[in-house]
């Protein structure tokens, strides 16, 4: 079976870094075209060059990288480096790549692709904002049917927000774009919070990628250190969750993962609840359902899996 062609659009953060290492880490089951960036967790400028930061200590820098979206839809952008640190990436010493920019934006590279390419055969992994992916299906609607299906860490129903008491960050940085991508009509999975806060890079994880004692092994296992002490704070969890890498694992291993097929929809007009996922968990509405709205995980089984990957880098 050919590996499944794949595009992460992202905003490195250490999480989305550590889920572009793990598709890295697995060519013989995943054909990363390329990594499309998105302002986020930190402004463009950085994304831009911390996912090329991440391809070179995977040492694969043959994976294009596109800069996207600066700038939400229709809203002043809102950053969390209070999360990430300034740089997105603290943790690691940082350094300047020497990979450039792939030529061209990102919303235009994932609208070629998904034109040259056989319908059915390239899925969207979105591990920020869905700025690009919004742009890309409103700019270009001959795509929509061509997407294979959109994978996205995003949103939240019972563990509701991490950045207003009612929304997740991702969705909330542009609840407009969230909104036409869950309209769009194309197959989307959801990563939320409820199965990410399960998935925690506890001290034992973390040190266990420590002691693989590789060059991505410190990388990633000094990004986490930096990185689970806001979560830890806030929550009182044993470590921070490890959302975005939920995303690449349910493409290597979905059957670690469980949850329903709901109706999904975004709030855009309210102050109080802006951003929210209104995921119909329950059926109560007879509204059809858009999304495969993740509830559980195996925990154990996703660092193992992310352990043994991250070993082969």
């Amino acid at each position: 079976m050919s590996a499944r062609k794949i595009i992460i659009d992202t905003d490195p953060g250490q999480d989305d870094a550590v889920a572009i290492l793990l598709a890295l880490a697995s060519p013989e089951d995943l054909d990363l075209l390329g990594v499309t960036c998105v302002a986020g967790n930190v402004p463009l400028e950085l994304t831009s060059k911390n996912a090329r930061i991440v391809c070179e200590a995977a040492g694969r820098t043959d994976v294009p990288v596109y800069a996207g979206s600066a700038a939400p839809l229709a809203r002043p952008l809102i950053t969390a480096e209070h999360v990430h640190g300034q740089t997105g990436l603290d943790g690691p010493d940082l350094w300047e790549p020497a990979m450039p920019l792939a030529d061209g934006h990102g919303v235009d590279f994932i609208i070629d692709t998904l034109r040259s390419h056989e319908p059915g055969t390239v899925s969207l992994c979105t591990l920020g904002p869905l700025t690009n992916i919004a742009a890309a299906l409103s700019t270009a609607p001959d795509i929509i049917p061509r997407v294979q299906e959109i994978v996205m860490m995003g949103g939240a129903y019972f563990e509701v927000g991490n950045i207003t008491p009612a929304a997740e960050f991702n969705i909330y940085v542009d609840p407009e774009a969230a909104e036409s991508v869950f309209k769009s009509g194309v197959p989307v999975t959801v990563m939320p919070l409820d199965v990410t806060h399960k998935v925690l890079a506890t001290k034992p994880r973390v040190e266990a990628i420590r002691a693989l004692d590789t060059r991505v092994g410190h990388f990633t296992a000094e990004m986490l250190d930096f990185f689970e002490r806001f979560d830890v704070e806030k929550y009182g969890s044993e470590g921070g969750p490890l959302h975005d890498p939920c995303v690449i694992a349910w493409l290597l291993k979905p059957e670690l993962f469980s949850g329903r097929h709901v109706n999904v929809e975004i709030e855009t007009a309210s102050e109080l609840t802006l951003g929210m996922t209104v995921a119909d968990w329950w059926g109560v509405t007879n509204r059809k359902p858009n999304a495969l709205f993740i509830g559980d995980a195996d925990a154990d089984g996703f660092f193992t899996l992310l352990t043994e990957r991250l070993a082969r880098l």
